[in-house]
């Protein structure tokens, strides 16, 4: 019932189905494969910090040792896919799709690596929805070299999940009685999630 019940959006009903190992496949996901762009990355990883803030007793509960182990090995092991797919596929994966979203994504992809250059464009991806699960596979298409892009990939996979997951995390343990206001501080995450994606589209329209 709980798997039937399951909402892939929701970072909430995904952690309560799957724990620290669908943080791993759902960072993996958005990280390495075009498909999961609409995954909600960001939301996930505040919510396993806040959810691992919470009492022992509390059903919601997360080791924190795990998420953050899990939430490493699906940002890093993702992006490194990613570039594989690119590195393989070329540009014309990019090239092909026709969700309007990506193609977004893919030109904002490209300006960040024409901007700022492999390194920081590959850290800041990791912060903008859409454009982190493109770039990794772009930067591959491109042929960035294969032991810088590990480099930068690793670097900002760390930086990305492991600082959002303690932010959550550090949050959780500030607030006095975390459990009791949990569900109102998820939502008001998720919404501030979507923040990026509205001024991404408008900036589109523009």
């Amino acid at each position: 019932m709980t798997i039937l019940a399951l909402n892939p959006l929701d970072a909430n009903s995904l952690l309560e189905s799957f724990g620290a190992i669908g943080l791993l496949v759902i960072l993996f996901a958005e990280t390495g494969l075009l498909i999961g762009f609409f995954l909600p990355g960001d939301s996930l990883l505040v919510t396993a910090g806040l959810l691992a803030a919470t009492k022992p007793d509390n059903p919601l509960h997360q080791n924190i040792a795990l998420i953050l182990v899990c939430a490493a090995l699906g940002a890093v092991i993702g992006g490194q896919t990613g570039y594989e797919i690119g590195r393989k596929a070329g540009p014309r994966l990019l090239a092909r799709q026709k969700n309007r979203r990506l193609r977004a994504g893919a030109e904002r992809a490209s300006d960040l690596l024409e901007k700022y250059g492999y390194g920081r464009a590959l850290v800041l991806a990791r912060f903008i929805p859409i454009v982190r699960t493109v770039l990794n596979p772009m930067a591959g298409a491109v042929r960035v070299p294969r032991q810088t892009f590990a480099i930068w990939n690793l670097l900002g996979g760390l930086l990305w999940s492991l600082g959002i997951v303690l932010a959550g995390y550090v949050l959780g343990n500030t607030v006095s009685g975390i459990d009791h206001y949990l569900l109102p501080i998820i939502a008001v995450i998720v919404v501030l999630s979507l923040v990026p994606i509205v001024l991404e589209a408008r900036r589109q329209r523009t």
